[in-house]
């Protein structure tokens, strides 16, 4: 009996044993390892390039859609996403950067300068994950996120260099995506020396402005985000700056403004009021703020015998009083491109686009005068 009733003899293990388990029961557990990462299938397109295969959750594959949609992720990250075939390509030939180029077909890369994909992360994806990413109606299937490219860096094509005329586009406002990417091919076909965004225009890298602009962005210099105290440092010595308006010159001389005898010469000055001048008059004038006065004139009379810019006004409040002080502080008039009485005014790409090639028009005529003269033999 006294022998049941006997503990049994624990036996206790040493005491660093002891210490670890104190330790571990303590301590929260560790996390399993992380599964290992599928190991990239890298395939020969048969030109002498190598591309990998997309797998499904490929976490590149979501950028897509932010580098589209969100300006913020563009500014923070330097990037812009551009889509097919032409586009990619005025990129690589202008020396733009491509960081990765998606595409669902080997043949889409012939298309391309193999010399600039070799520095390039080539990814095959389906084409079925590209028709969900793209807005575009028939996608082409390719898809490249580039580094956002720098206007002082890029190499615009030859025959747009020899086309170049002193010429420049300044817009104001333009917040429409069709309407600014419209301006650029139009300022791009002129042979617009350069093209100067304000701040408050909508950002020239949007997907729809790019589509709009059908390769502008690659042809000339565009300057974007600048306020109106530094326009003036990125225009040439001696320039002239025109504002395009939609006050009609006709209604001003119903209320008193005389025509000078000469119409060659224009019209009288008259006080020139966009449409948000007229809105806030009484906040201008108790703010101070007198908005100057510029001749006025038609845009077919000649106003090229100097380098000049054009100013474009965006479509809800026209040009600004900012622009207006600029025209005035270079001697500049206001342009106006005469309507149908009773029907709103145009456009602003399609007045972008009259002034435009009216100015290259005047600037050719006079290049051809100015050889001209200078065959003539001497007497």
């Amino acid at each position: 009996v006294r022998a049941l009733r006997r503990s049994p003899v624990r036996v206790l293990p040493p005491q660093k044993e002891r210490d670890a388990a104190a330790q571990a029961q303590r301590s929260p557990p560790e996390p399993p390892p992380p599964p290992p990462t599928p190991a990239v299938e890298r395939r020969p397109t048969g030109t002498g390039l190598w591309f990998e295969k997309a797998g499904p959750g490929d976490r590149r594959l979501g950028k897509v859609v932010t580098i589209a949609k969100s300006k913020k992720f563009r500014d923070q990250h330097r990037k812009v996403l551009l889509e097919g075939q032409r586009l990619i390509k005025d990129a690589l030939e202008a020396g733009a950067v491509l960081q990765t180029l998606f595409f669902s077909t080997v043949g889409h890369l012939k298309l391309l300068p193999e010399e600039q994909l070799k520095r390039t992360n080539l990814v095959k994806v389906k084409f079925e994950d590209i028709k969900s990413w793209s807005d575009l109606v028939t996608p082409q299937g390719l898809i490249g996120i580039f580094l956002k490219p720098d206007h002082t860096k890029m190499s615009y094509p030859a025959t747009q260099l020899t086309s170049s005329l002193p010429l420049l586009l300044i817009c104001d406002n333009i917040r429409d995506p069709g309407n600014l990417g419209t301006i650029l091919r139009s300022a791009a076909a002129a042979g617009c020396e350069k093209v100067l965004l304000t701040k408050g225009c909508v950002d020239p890298w949007e997907p729809k402005v790019l589509r709009a602009g059908m390769g502008a962005h690659f042809r000339l210099p565009i300057v974007t985000n600048l306020d109106w105290e530094s326009v003036p440092s990125n225009l040439p010595d001696g320039i002239q700056v025109y504002v395009a308006d939609n006050n009609d010159p006709g209604a001003q001389a119903e209320t008193g403004s005389v025509l000078s005898g000469d119409a060659g010469a224009g019209y009288a000055p008259v006080k020139s009021k966009p449409r948000a001048a007229l809105e806030h008059e009484d906040e201008d004038e108790a703010a101070g703020l007198c908005v100057p006065e510029l001749p006025v004139q038609y845009y077919y009379e000649n106003w090229t015998r100097t380098p000049v810019a054009v100013v474009i006004g965006g479509e809800t409040h026209g040009v600004s009083l900012d622009a207006l002080q600029l025209a005035a502080n270079t001697g500049g008039k206001r342009l106006v491109i005469p309507v149908v009485p009773g029907v709103d005014s145009l456009n602003s790409a399609i007045a972008a686009g009259v002034v435009l090639f009216e100015g290259k028009r005047q600037l050719l005529q006079r290049h051809k005068q100015d050889d001209e003269k200078q065959k003539l033999p001497v007497v």
